[in-house]
């Protein structure tokens, strides 16, 4: 019998949400967006417009969507941080399951209110903590798994934010104020990588955590003297700052594109003079770097002790020259070490004997050979060739779509829920581990 695509309904129509959607464009098969829920007529005319439903399927915000009844499946939520409580709680009452654009919730309680939520109503809700389903850190998890280097002794992982990406979203961007996102740099940011850390982690649990971290770059005290308060309206370092939104976003203008130039998502086909006109304005994105409301850290290093005795550290550095997750596992048998970005590692396994390389270890180099957008500066969040891993029950650990059905990871999480929503078998979730506590 030939299986019907599961049903959704985008909340919180933004870049996000439509990232996931287009699972629904590449393959029909699994997924059929049906409605829209968002406050902005625009964004619900784009979805509408987009996927092909009606009028009577778009909503002003989830409430209103709940109050209809269960009309899907199941909800992409793309909400912000702050929003995920009020919109996924009225939504899992309606019977829904549920992605979850990470964080999960920008505090304990908030979450904790959903998961109550969520198990009350017997309701699926997966996190986007998308760096699970990349083909670098599947085949890591995978050797870790296996036993290949023994007992995890110490897990290292170092993520470098770009310049660009820190100034766009972190100092004059949606994440620059907790009070207006309720939401940490290390929580928006840096929530992949521990999870990463817990999901690496998942045979033991954190008994001891500290952590420390600054603003240390964008204040008033640094700017160069003379700074004016619109980079390209009264600012002489507008052609030499190097964070000039001049040089960031004109002779850039598609870099982060999402973020920056949603004021002008009213204009059909914005022209670089509409851009120009925005970047002379009161706009967040047209200020001085060192002239912004942001009190978030710019850099922040966490140490973790695990019940087991092993031990963890994450350190997230803003500013730097390129954008970078580093990690490094040392067990009782080996090492892995490699880049994310460079999609390679190396696995080093404890061999004494003479024919071994370096006299004393036993070497592997690996090179996923992926290749792609790995940050998300252009649109495409994490890469634009990932191939779809398709777990299941059944199914080879890493059984892989045809070559021409490529997905993004943000895609790659979103059809792992499709899966889900199918499969609720205790055994999946138990052999790989895909639960909350992990």
């Amino acid at each position: 019998m030939e299986q019907k695509p599961v049903t959704a309904i985008i909340v919180g129509a933004g870049h996000r949400s439509f990232v996931y959607s287009k699972l629904a464009k590449t393959n029909p098969e699994m997924l059929k967006i049906v409605g829209v829920a968002d406050p902005n007529p625009i964004r619900r005319k784009k979805a509408m417009d987009e996927f092909g439903f009606g009028e009577d399927m778009c909503f002003e915000n989830a409430e209103e969507l709940a109050k209809k009844g269960k009309l899907a499946d199941t909800v992409i939520n793309g909400t912000m941080d702050e929003q995920h409580l009020e919109t996924a709680v009225p939504l899992l009452n309606a019977g829904y399951d549920m992605l979850l654009e990470k964080p999960f919730a920008p505090n304990e309680q908030e979450m904790r209110e959903i998961v109550d939520c969520a198990k009350k109503n017997d309701s699926k809700v997966m996190i986007c903590h998308v760096l699970r389903y990349t083909p670098f850190y599947y085949a890591i998890k995978e050797r870790v798994y296996n036993g290949e280097i023994g007992d995890i002794i110490n897990i290292q992982q170092t993520e470098h934010v770009s310049y660009h990406h820190l100034s766009t979203s972190y100092v004059r961007g949606k994440w620059a104020n907790s009070k207006k996102c309720h939401t940490s740099m290390l929580l928006a940011k840096s929530c992949h990588d521990m999870d990463i850390m817990m999901w690496m982690m998942s045979a033991t649990k954190p008994t001891q955590i500290a952590s420390f971290g600054s603003k240390f770059q964008f204040k008033p005290e640094n700017a160069p003297e003379g700074a004016g308060t619109i980079c390209m309206k009264d600012c002489p370092y507008v052609d030499t700052c190097v964070y000039s939104t001049k040089r960031l976003y004109i002779d850039h203008p598609d870099r982060w594109a999402f973020y920056v130039w949603d004021a002008l998502e009213g204009k059909e086909n914005p022209t670089i003079e509409d851009k120009i006109e925005l970047m002379k304005s009161d706009s967040p994105y047209a200020r001085c770097i060192y002239k912004c409301d942001n009190d978030v850290v710019d850099h922040q290093s966490v140490l973790i002790n695990f019940a087991s005795g092993a031990t963890g550290t994450l350190n997230m550095i803003g500013g730097s020259a390129e954008p970078r997750r580093d990690i490094h596992i040392i067990g009782t048998k080996g090492e892995i070490f490699g880049n994310f970005e460079e999609s390679k590692f190396t696995v080093l396994k404890i061999d004494p004997s003479p024919e071994a390389h370096h006299e004393e270890c036993d070497v592997e180099e690996v090179d996923l050979k992926v290749t792609g957008d790995m940050v998300g500066a252009y649109g495409g969040h994490v890469t634009k060739d990932l191939r779809l891993i398709l777990l299941n029950s059944s199914a080879a650990k890493n059984r892989a779509l045809p070559a021409h059905q490529y997905l993004t990871a943000l895609q790659v999480t979103f059809a792992f829920i499709l899966q889900t929503i199918q499969e609720k078998t205790a055994a999946f979730r138990k052999r790989l581990n895909f639960n909350i506590s992990s």
